[in-house]
Order: structure tokens, then C-alpha cells, then sequence
């Protein structure tokens, strides 16, 4: 079974600083995760032609949509790009890694996401949008969302409430499963109103963590998944070091994480969902599903980055084929 990724298209740079003075340059607070504007994107990219930096295609469904292809399932993913190189980047690099690209363009500076790693490993983050959350309605085409049997939809896309219960519409027209994240327990708070209405109404899995959860509910997880569950057929809950408990089937389910001491927690809830929608794809039961997937939360979380390596993926499958036995 196939899944559609609905998100914001972001590149991901890495940069090793030499010291902390481009944070200055730029205004951004050492060990801040901020929002910045396109004047401040343009002093960081200044500070990056002498620097040791790696990128990466990026955006939380991105991410999920790149794992599940390195699991050998069929993906895509929708967003919208700048007419920059960053751009043609990113379709290139969704292509490499084996998912279809169907994007909007608009002119100018493409999304990005900065991460500026200080002498002393501390991270400063500074997300420029660009043109990732400005997709409307009619960039989504109901015949790309009917190949597809789900369809994976961040939460920082309800910001653009037309747009997101647009794409429910048509994906329930057509039969394709609607997967939430929640993001952002602020995101939430913000639109729990509209969440209220859409979950019961289109969503079959949602996925949260313990703030989303509660800012959704009120309640603490084991309660709150309770409720949830009255409202989607499948609710999951990541608790970080705790694992994460799911709901569905009239049971609730509790599953171990994996994986030693962090390195870097980036990117551990979009391979935990990666590896979930991988087992619901392929008919594995809740806990083999969520067995899956905090496998997969726990390769990402031991190294730097947003991806697991290219090298791992090979023991990576071989232990999804245990899994599934």
C-alpha cells in the first residue's frame, strides 16, 4: 500500500560554526529553535560558503516519507518550493530517495531550516518558511491524492485551514485514509477549535506526543488516548524515553522505545511514524507496527541529523522482517 505526504518543504542545513558571532549577525538567541525572515536568511546563507555544513531535504512528513520509501514502500509527497538551487535540490534529492515529488512553485527563496551547531555542540535553529505554507487548494490535485491508499498530513499545515480540510475532502471521496500529526502542542492550543471538528470527521490514525495530547484533551496520555480513541480508529502517543501507547481495536497498547543515550532526538517521531504507517501498509498488527517504528526512532536518535545513514537500512529491514514473522 502506497502513502501521500502533505507538508512543508523545508531544506535542512547543517552548520559547524567556528564561533558563535554569526548568531549575532543574524539576532538569533544561542540554543533558540526561531521563526525567521527571508533578511535573516539571507545574512546565514552569506556565512556558509567557508563553513563545513551537510543538508538534507526536510520537514517533518518529508522525513517520514524518505523512510518509509527506504523501507520499499511506494511514496509521495506534495509541497512548495522557491525557483531557487535549494529548490531544485529538493525535488532531486526526494527523487534519489526513491519518493515522487509533487510540488508548487513560487518565485524567490525556497524554505529552509538552519541548524547552527556552536564550538560547544549547542544547537540554534532558524526555520524560514518561504513558500512551504502558502500551498492553496488547487495546488492539490484530486487524481495525485486517488493513487495513493494514505495520506500523511502535518499538523503546522492548519495554520491554512482551507487548504487542509480541502485535501480531507478529497481524500475521502476517494477511499484514502487520513493520517494526522498534531506537530506542535502550540498549534493545537491554536486551533483546537477546528481539530475538534476535523479529527471525528475525516482522520483514521493520528499521531501526538504527550503535550500535543494533552493540549488536544486536557488529560494525561493513557487518559486522553482513551478519548482519542472514540474519535479515529487508531490514536498513537510517543512518550520520548518512555515509548509511546496505542489505541485502536478496543485495546491499548504499550510499546518500549529503543535505541542507547540520544546523540540527537531530531527526526525520532517521523521514522516512529515512518515505521508505524510501514506496518499498517503491509497489514502488521498494532504492536508489530509500533515495534517498527520505535526500532526506527531508535537508529535516528543515535546519530546527528534528521535521517537514519544509507548504511543501516540494510540491518534495518532485516530486523522489520523479524518483526513481522
Amino acid at each position: 500500500m502506497s502513502t501521500l505526504g502533505l507538508g512543508n518543504a523545508l531544506v535542512d542545513i547543517l552548520l559547524k560554526l567556528e564561533d558563535d558571532a554569526p548568531l549575532a549577525e543574524t539576532g538569533m538567541a544561542k540554543g533558540a529553535m526561531d521563526m525567521i525572515d527571508e533578511n535573516q536568511m539571507i545574512v546565514i546563507q552569506k556565512t556558509q560558503s567557508h563553513l563545513e555544513r551537510t543538508q538534507a531535504p526536510g520537514g517533518s512528513v518529508c522525513n517520514t516519507m524518505r523512510a518509509m520509501a527506504n523501507l520499499g514502500t511506494k511514496t509521495g509527497f506534495i509541497g512548495k518550493t522557491g525557483s531557487d538551487s535549494l529548490g531544485e535540490y529538493y525535488e532531486k534529492a526526494l527523487l534519489d530517495a526513491g519518493v515522487t515529488p509533487y510540488f508548487a512553485r513560487a518565485k524567490g527563496i525556497s524554505g529552509c531550516c538552519t541548524v547552527l551547531i556552536s564550538p560547544d555542540g549547542e544547537r540554534t535553529m532558524g526555520t524560514f518558511l518561504g513558500p512551504a505554507p502558502t500551498l492553496t487548494p488547487d495546488d492539490i490535485r484530486e487524481d495525485v491524492i486517488a493513487r495513493y491508499d494514505f495520506i500523511y498530513i502535518e499538523g503546522y499545515l492548519l495554520v491554512n485551514e482551507p487548504l487542509v480540510r480541502s485535501t480531507m475532502e478529497k481524500a475521502q471521496k476517494h477511499g484514502v485514509k487520513i493520517v494526522l500529526d498534531l506537530s506542535n502542542f502550540t498549534i493545537v492550543h491554536a486551533f483546537r477549535d477546528f481539530l475538534e471538528d476535523i479529527i471525528p470527521r475525516y482522520v483514521h490514525i493520528l499521531f501526538s506526543n504527550e503535550s500535543e495530547i494533552k493540549a488536544f484533551t486536557g488529560l494525561e496520555p493513557e487518559k486522553a488516548i482513551r478519548k482519542v480513541s472514540q474519535m479515529v480508529d487508531i490514536s498513537v502517543v510517543t512518550l520520548g524515553k518512555k515509548g509511546s501507547i496505542i489505541a485502536g481495536n478496543g485495546e491499548i497498547i504499550k510499546i518500549a522505545a529503543e535505541g542507547g543515550k540520544p546523540v540527537d532526538t531530531t527526526g525520532a517521531g517521523d521514522h516512529f511514524a515512518a515505521g508505524f504507517l510501514y506496518g499498517q501498509s503491509v497489514g502488521a498488527t498494532l504492536e508489530q507496527s509500533g515495534r517498527i517504528g520505535s526500532m526506527l526512532a531508535g537508529y535516528v536518535i543515535g546519530v546527528i541529523g534528521a535521517q537514519a545513514p544509507q548504511r543501516y537500512w540494510e540491518q534495518i529491514k532485516l530486523k522489520v522482517q523479524d518483526i513481522l514473522l
